[in-house]
Formats: C-alpha cells, sequence, structure tokens
C-alpha cells in the first residue's frame, strides 16, 4: 500500500489504464492475444493486477473455446504486462477470455483498503507514517514509525479502524499532476517518497473523509466491504519502528 503508482506510469485517461484501474470489480474480460514470452502471454486489455505496493499480484486462468492454461503470476516486463502460464500451447486463438481468480483478489482489495483505513486512523491520531507493509488475501502486517505502543493504543486503533468500517464510507480514485500532488504532504504517508521519478500524474485513492493517498493498487468501492479490522500482534522493529499484524472477518458483498 505504498505510494506506487499504474504500472503504465501515466495516470491517464481511463481508456488509456489497463482494466483494473477502469473497474477494479472486473472478474472476466476478453483480450487478444497480442505478443507471447517463453513462459507467457501478453494481452490487450487486461484486467490482471501485476502487483506492487505489498500487493501480489494476481491469479487466475486463460481460456477460450477448446481450451485453458493456468495464469501463475503477473509480471511487468518493460513496457509490458506478461501473464506468466508456463509454456503455452503452439496455436491460440485471436481472442482469449481472461478469467481472475475472483477471491483472491476480492480479498486483497479488502485487505489493502484496511491498510488504507489503518492508515488514516493512526495518522490523524499520531501522525506517523508507514515504513512498508505486506500483504496476503485476508492478512498483512504494515509498519509505522511509532514509539510506545501498548494494548490500550492498538486497542483504540483497532477500535476506531472498525468505526470507520462501519461508516460504509466510499472508497475513489482520481489522478492529480505530480506538482499538485506533492505539494499536499498528506498524500505519501509514506517515510520514503517512492514515486518514481520519470512520473509525470499521481494515482490517488480516497477513502472520502477519512484518507486520501498516492497508490497503485486495487480496492473495494466501499468501506462496508472490508469487514471486521483485527490487530492480532504486533512486534517491534527497532526503537521507532512497529511492525502491526492485522486479519479480517468477512465484509458485507459488493452492490
Amino acid at each position: 500500500m505504498a505510494s506506487t503508482l499504474s504500472p503504465d506510469g501515466t495516470g491517464g485517461n481511463a481508456m488509456d489504464q489497463p482494466l483494473f484501474y477502469q473497474d477494479a470489480y472486473v472478474r472476466t474480460f476478453e483480450a487478444r492475444v497480442v505478443a507471447r514470452a517463453d513462459d507467457g502471454l501478453v494481452l490487450e486489455p487486461t484486467a490482471f493486477y501485476p502487483g506492487g505496493g505489498g500487493q501480489p499480484c494476481d491469479t487466475g486462468a486463460i481460456r477460450w473455446t477448446d481450451g485453458e492454461i493456468p495464469v501463475h503470476s503477473i509480471e511487468r516486463r518493460e513496457s509490458r504486462i506478461v501473464h506468466v502460464t508456463g509454456p503455452a500451447p503452439p496455436t491460440l486463438p485471436g481472442t482469449v477470455t481472461g478469467v481472475l481468480d475472483w477471491p483472491r483478489r476480492h480479498a486483497l482489495m479488502r485487505t489493502h483498503t484496511a491498510l488504507h483505513i489503518l492508515c488514516g486512523v493512526i495518522w490523524q491520531k499520531h501522525g506517523a507514517l508507514s515504513t512498508g507493509c505486506g500483504m496476503h488475501p485476508g492478512s498483512a502486517h504494515i509498519d509505522f514509525e511509532l514509539e510506545g505502543v501498548t494494548p490500550e493504543m492498538l486497542a483504540d486503533l483497532e477500535q476506531a479502524a472498525n468505526r470507520e468500517v462501519a461508516q460504509a464510507r466510499e472508497v475513489e480514485t482520481y489522478t492529480l499532476d505530480r506538482a499538485e500532488a506533492e505539494s499536499i504532504p498528506a498524500l505519501i504517508k509514506t517515510k520514503v517518497n517512492l514515486l518514481p521519478k520519470a512520473l509525470t500524474r499521481v494515482r490517488v485513492v480516497d477513502i472520502v473523509g477519512l484518507d486520501a493517498q498516492a497508490d497503485g493498487g486495487t480496492h473495494v468501492a466501499n468501506t462496508r466491504e472490508v469487514g471486521r479490522i483485527r490487530i492480532v500482534k504486533y512486534k517491534s522493529k527497532g526503537r521507532q519502528n512497529k511492525r502491526l499484524y492485522v486479519e479480517l472477518t468477512p465484509g458485507a458483498e459488493a452492490a
């Protein structure tokens, strides 16, 4: 959930962006096979997220009339998103169907949004920046510059985060010119500004009324989908750096 941006680096108009930025809820899609790699395929367009900012890549399958091949991972190689399948069949139709492992993707979307909720709450209460994170479907860890963590503090943060879930806040995305984004200090809630130097447009994920930050991941559309956030433990990673471990219970279904 660090401030990584859109893999195409543009943050441009919706039609210039991959399907996972146009609509994070796309589960299946039609695409052209535009190139092959030794271990996979390049599709245009694609809804498979290649990973970044602590969020793992998508998995799933590519299907056609009389065949199917699993998608083991997604990798960005130079300017292309490669769907890693292992050796593909020697002949393929020009158009195929991409199928995401949707339960996994939606769990990652919920988890990513949960970390943004925690970031917003901790920023409001303690002014602390994140120094890193990692996600799995339904669980994660996130590091903050925090001192003097106590069980009472963690209980307070957990309660505050779940109040934000219950508020059913809308989650929106938009882009800003880099100069404008960098003029808003609260948009960068990581200790180190991770915006690539060549980036001219910055994608922002905004939990309306709570938290807005530069981010390149996929998110749910409303905090009610996140489910209950539990801070299950914490670990000291140094005098000021603390790692919080979180787990989610199922949330409301997407509308």
